[in-house]
């Protein structure tokens, strides 16, 4: 009986609700057209310059943001590509297991890489690749300059890059028939380029080298 009295006093508050509501006025609803914005007048902000505007700069000519080949210096004779260029093949080859590391570009969406190389007598000889990726998926370049494995190597931050890192060997790599290799790597990214610098001699290669390198080359980007 408690229940039965419970629902009735529901149903009936919810009757006396209706009732009151239909003896209201309707609620007039606004209406759907709204007034006219007028266009605004005068002259717009100006476009960025390509020094402020970083994507002017990296959809631009790559190779532009190279640094300078040294004078008296000449191109190393291993250069690989074409005019400064290396497509995804060309640079696919240039990487250890480069079968695998063709198809690991392709899902990282590469877009196109810029080398450029010089030396210095008969021993010395420098590389810098830009590595320039779609990046419409992930952050593929961050990845790519930090997924470099490089064992027996003492390391350094590359201040004012976040992640970037540089390397030096102690020791040389040997082999027989051959004289003894010292390198020095160094590795970062900015935006969608990542950048590698590899520096190759018979003697050993001191940190600043490395390091001012890889800092001037970042400038550029």
């Amino acid at each position: 009986m408690i229940a039965t009295a419970a629902v009735l006093g529901l149903v009936a508050g919810t009757c006396a609700g209706f009732l009151v509501q239909a003896d209201r006025e309707t609620t007039k609803l606004p209406s759907l057209s709204q007034p006219v914005v007028a266009q605004a007048r005068g002259a717009g902000p100006e476009p960025l310059s390509a020094a402020q505007d970083r994507q002017v700069k990296t959809d631009g000519d790559l190779r532009k943001l190279l640094l300078n080949r040294p004078k008296g210096t000449k191109e190393a004779d291993f250069a690989a590509g074409r005019d400064g260029w290396l497509d995804l093949a060309d640079y696919a080859h240039r990487l250890s297991d480069s079968d695998d590391q063709f198809g690991v570009l392709v899902g990282d969406e590469f877009r196109r890489a810029a080398n450029t190389t010089w030396q210095v007598g008969d021993t010395y000889n420098v590389e810098i690749r830009l590595v320039q990726f779609r990046q419409e998926e992930n952050l593929a370049a961050e990845e790519w300059a930090g997924d470099w494995k490089v064992g027996g190597l003492r390391s350094w931050p590359l201040p004012g890059t976040g992640e970037g890192m540089v390397y030096v060997a102690a020791k040389p790599q040997t082999e027989a028939g051959y004289l003894p290799v010292y390198r020095a790597e160094a590795h970062a990214s900015r935006g969608d380029i990542a950048m590698e610098i590899w520096i190759y001699d018979t003697k050993p290669i001191p940190k600043k080298t490395i390091m001012d390198l890889a800092r001037r080359q970042m400038e550029r980007l």
